[in-house]
Formats: structure tokens, sequence, C-alpha cells
């Protein structure tokens, strides 16, 4: 992501700031800036869950649901964020390898997930 200005810039800017008002409005900016980024994270991180979730839904035949469950449990059992466990996953579809605890626990959860099936 872009960022107009750096947080030193912006530390400066606060600290120069002509009246407690345009303190007030530089600290607000600053605020929705990190919000902003917040966001845009966020959305990139939501599309490549998605994009995984498509992924097991369509290796594994389940539901979306399942699918989200099993990344999840994946993500729990690895202690791995899921954005990462995701993108991980996604990025083998450019040829990269899937780390070798990503892809143990892949395995248990594909076991335990056709177990709870067959029951």
């Amino acid at each position: 992501m872009h960022q107009v200005t750096t947080p030193n810039e912006e530390q400066r800017l606060l600290r120069t700031a002509s009246s407690a008002e345009d303190a007030a409005l530089l600290a607000e900016m600053v605020e929705l800036r990190l919000r902003n980024e917040q966001l845009g994270r966020a959305l990139v991180s939501h599309a490549v869950i998605d994009q995984a979730r498509g992924m097991v839904m369509a290796l594994v035949p389940c539901s979306s649901d399942r699918a989200w469950d099993l990344l999840v449990d994946v993500s729990q059992h690895c202690n791995v964020k899921l954005r990462d466990v995701a993108a991980a996953l996604v990025a083998t579809t450019r040829d990269r390898t899937l780390p070798e605890p990503i892809q143990r626990e892949l395995r248990r959860a594909l076991r335990r997930l056709h177990a709870a099936d067959r029951r």
C-alpha cells in the first residue's frame, strides 16, 4: 500500500500543528490512514482466504463452511495465521511447495474430515 507520509513525518506534523484544532485534525488523519491500511490488508487477506477455500472445495468436494473449518483447523494446529495458510495453499498454483508443517496438518485435517463424513 502506498503511504503518503511516514509515521515519523506524521509525528513531526502533530508536533508542529499551530493549534489544538490542527492537532486534532492531524491526529484524526493519522488514525484514518491506519484504519484504511488495515482495511486494505483485510481485503487482500479475505480474497486469498476465499481462493484457498475454493481450492479446498474443488479438491475435497465439500461445502464452503467445511472448507473454512478445515483451513481454520490447519491454521490452529500449525499455529500459523489463517491468511498465511491460505496464501501458502494458493501459492501452490504457482509451483510453490506447501511448507511441511502445513502439508502435515492439511493431511490430518483431511483425514478428520473424511472420518466425520463416514459417521
